[in-house]
């Protein structure tokens, strides 16, 4: 959806999510075949032995079409208690393992760094993104909320495998 230059989009209030749940937005609608596959392993139990229940909310409304990683992270900003955010985008819906984009929710504007001081993260920044399959998803959302594994561990293992999507250990 583009919008009039010198416009900002606006999306809908994300309301009712518990801490625990993950949070997946559609921005695709291009095949819902697909996105049934996704949402169905989303709502798989997890764990080694299949032994947690999956905990997700679903944002699957035509307000949220194109919308980008900016906007995205723009509208959840008030969550502090979400620090990764799941997109079933494009290349989800193309892709055959469905992996959808994890966004972090926190990063370090290194426009604001003294160069003098903060020289490393302004050279070789945070990993603000990578894709992980729908079956990933939960072990990487309470992961990163109780800061057992941060962010940056799940995007280096996703970044090592072959065709960079994470995959459940």
């Amino acid at each position: 959806m583009e919008m009039p230059e010198g416009l900002e989009r606006v999306l809908p209030e994300i309301v009712g999510r518990d801490m625990f749940d993950a949070l997946v937005i559609r921005t695709d609608f291009s095949d819902d075949e697909s996105w049934t596959a996704v949402v169905g392993e989303l709502r798989r139990p997890w764990g080694p032995d299949g032994e947690f229940p999956a905990r997700v909310q679903v944002v699957d409304a035509p307000d949220w079409s194109g919308a980008t990683a900016d906007e995205i992270l723009a509208a959840v900003d008030e969550d502090q208690y979400l620090g990764v955010v799941f997109v079933a985008d494009r290349h989800t819906m193309q892709s055959p393992t469905g992996g959808l984009l994890a966004l972090s929710t926190v990063w370090e504007d290194e426009g604001d760094l003294d160069p003098v001081y903060y020289q490393e993260p302004i050279e070789s920044p945070e990993p603000r993104e990578f894709r992980a399959a729908p079956a990933a998803v939960h072990a990487v959302h309470v992961n990163v909320t109780l800061g057992n594994t941060g962010f940056t561990e799940f995007a280096a293992a996703a970044s090592a495998e072959p065709d960079q999507v994470l995959r459940p250990v």
